[in-house]
């Protein structure tokens, strides 16, 4: 099995038993210890893995870190582990100061959920107060594989992986930068755009204008982009399904009309479009909600996208299988719904606000 393999299942694993985990040392046991595990060091081997690893500071002897993971007999990553529930910073300090008097090169803050990778980019022998590189267990992207894989025994390499550090951690101070502009302009940004296309003199009036006219462009330049993605993925998917040439000289004798996904046993049909705009609903919600728990039910008269399966849980319901009449309807604050006429699917992008207000119940 590997790295990939083995990272997905923790996260599956994590999932199951987070919640039945009270303690610290409890969360190592179940989470942290497999992590380091899947990474190809042995956890029983003290001359690869050594737990309660004893580093003095100064006058201070005895001091302990929770694990130390080894290379030629020296340590090269300490490891300050939390209870899974815990926040993560740097508390006291103590993984930094470990760090300094260390020759360990990297220094690991986790709860066994989320883990931050620390290193000394900007003065030599000093730690960063800053990650170079977070990784959410429950919330794997395929980048974050290709970047635990460096850590990993067989590949592990120090100036491989500081070469790249740097790079990851400007690209993600760059990416919270963007998200801090998008969501919230500031007032040089605006200044900076306004000053592209209007020629006359930015008053406080003019600066509030653009202020809510950025925002609006965002928000939509963002949506375009989303349902250019979409329809991409839908026309590969599409692609990929017509049959071969051996394949079109066969009779087929059950095949769906145009326009149409699947005919339920009880005759509810799902088309085309509510698949798409269900895709649309579930990029808008991912943001606020674990895009796991979102799926989707056809029953004969509308087209529900539930959180964890359960009918109780359905901010959205679709209405599009009548050509001269699509509905969008939403759940309010009261758990009572509101309808929207709608002429396609990329309409159910202008409802970007009513969707987050409607899924903050199901928010845990």
């Amino acid at each position: 099995m590997d790295l990939k393999d083995q990272i997905k299942q923790l996260s599956e694993r994590i999932e199951k038993l987070k919640n039945n985990i009270g303690t610290e040392e409890a969360t190592k046991n179940a989470f942290i210890m497999p992590f380091i595990q899947a990474l190809g060091y042995d956890v029983f081997n003290p001359l690869e893995v050594v737990p309660e690893f004893t580093c003095d500071i100064g006058t201070k002897k005895g001091e302990k870190i929770d694990y130390a993971i080894l290379k030629d007999e020296k340590p090269v990553i300490l490891m300050e582990c939390k209870h899974w529930m815990q926040e993560l910073d740097l508390h006291d300090n103590q993984l930094l100061r470990y760090f300094n008097v260390s020759t360990a090169k990297f220094g690991v803050l986790t709860n066994g959920i989320i883990y931050r990778f620390y290193t000394d980019l900007k003065e030599n022998n000093k730690m960063d107060e800053k990650p170079f590189l977070e990784v959410n267990l429950t919330d794997l992207k395929e980048q974050h594989i290709e970047e635990l894989k460096k850590f990993h025994k067989s590949y592990f390499d120090v100036e491989s992986i500081i070469n790249s550090a740097s790079e990851l951690k400007y690209t993600g101070e760059i990416k919270a930068i963007l998200k801090r502009e998008f969501e919230t302009p500031s007032v040089e940004f605006v200044k900076m755009i306004a000053r592209e296309i209007y020629d006359g003199k930015i008053t406080e009036k003019i600066l509030a204008q653009f202020t809510e006219l950025t925002k609006h462009s965002i928000v939509v330049y963002i949506n375009d982009m989303i349902t250019e993605r979409l329809k991409s993925a839908i026309e590969k998917q599409e692609k990929a399904k017509e049959p071969t040439e051996e394949a079109k000289s066969t009779p087929i004798t059950k095949e769906l009309p145009e326009g149409i996904v699947a005919i339920n046993e009880d005759g509810t049909i799902t088309t085309k479009e509510e698949i798409e705009g269900f895709y649309i609903v579930k990029s808008i919600l991912r943001s606020h909600i674990d895009q796991k728990r979102i799926v989707h039910r056809d029953f004969q008269r509308f087209f529900s996208i539930l959180i964890d399966d359960s009918q109780r849980q359905c901010p959205c319901r679709l209405y599009l299988n009548n050509p001269e009449k699509k509905q969008i309807e939403i759940q309010n604050e009261d758990r009572s719904y509101t309808k929207y006429d709608i002429d396609s699917v990329d309409d159910i992008f202008k409802y970007s606000n009513e969707f987050s207000i409607a899924i903050q119940k199901y928010v845990k």
